[in-house]
């Protein structure tokens, strides 16, 4: 058995820890409001950009554009939205997961790191980390969007990259965070959904101005709106995780400290259980 000085200083030690963590998720809890807010303010406007352009390139597919088609390259852009903290639970290793996990080989794959825990997982693991945006994640704002949108745009258009794709997580509510690997460019134009009728597949889409100019408008602001819905999905997402996870460990914290309180208690009562002994069998020996 442990002594007591010892049991003493673990149940210290843990204690001090316990109060770290029911702080953090004080902390958690308020960030957690703020982020939910806008995450749940801009998800409307996130999906219906999203169904809205889809219809709309799925009546074009006569069109030929360059966003409209995979380039030539086999390189394949990958916008990777993690923390740049820990203690977040499985919020960083299940995105990491999405992106080791897909079907796109690791000498394809070109990251554009949204967060300091995936570019230095990702790094590790021998990935290509074409850019950081890590200090987005402190408070992303729509611009930010617009300049990760320009650059992995700019990287398409030159034929650097041949798809851009998108890892990040869901907040659906404060419990479930769902990670989710999504494909920006080329738009996949696949079978209308039957609730839109048999007449809309034959309904072509006019533009004007002319087509190429329409979307040279429409597709960058589509794939900003993309990124930027993910980069407040990801905040709310992220300390939801957070709070969770150190609201767990405080319980666990509480947990240990009863259990040592009650080793502590024996360990003392069997110290002085000994010394009462010690002093009877003395007792007697002089008597």
């Amino acid at each position: 058995m442990a002594s007591m000085r010892d049991i003493k200083r673990r149940k210290e030690s843990i204690q001090s820890t316990g109060q770290i963590t029911k702080a953090m998720k004080l902390v958690s809890t308020v960030k957690l409001q703020k982020a939910k807010s806008r995450a749940e303010n801009s998800l409307p406007y996130f999906n219906y950009m999203y169904q809205t352009v889809s219809s709309m390139l799925k009546k074009s597919s006569t069109l030929s554009h360059p966003y409209l088609n995979a380039g030539s390259s086999p390189k394949k852009a990958i916008i990777v939205i993690t923390s740049n903290r820990g203690l977040a639970g499985g919020y960083n290793s299940n995105v990491i997961k999405l992106v080791t996990g897909s079907e796109i080989a690791k000498e394809d794959a070109v990251i554009y790191a949204v967060g300091r825990k995936g570019r230095d997982a990702l790094a590790r693991r021998g990935y290509t980390v074409a850019a950081d945006y890590s200090e987005v994640m402190n408070e992303p704002m729509f611009g930010d969007a617009v300049d990760i949108g320009r650059e992995v745009l700019k990287a398409f258009a030159s034929g650097e990259i041949g798809e851009i794709y998108i890892a990040y997580t869901v907040f659906k509510n404060t419990v479930v965070h769902i990670p989710t690997f999504l494909k920006l460019l080329p738009v996949e134009l696949g079978e209308q959904n039957q609730e839109d009728g048999a007449d809309a597949d034959l309904t072509l889409m006019n533009y004007e101005p002319a087509a190429e100019e329409a979307l040279n408008h429409i597709i960058p602001k589509y794939i900003n709106s993309l990124i930027y819905g993910a980069l407040v999905q990801a905040l709310a997402s992220e300390n939801g995780a957070r709070m969770q996870a150190m609201d767990a460990a405080t319980s666990n914290a509480d947990e240990m400290i009863s259990d040592l309180s009650l080793l502590y208690n024996r360990a003392r009562q069997s110290s002085i259980t000994q010394e009462l002994t010690e002093i009877i069998a003395g007792a007697n020996a002089i008597g």
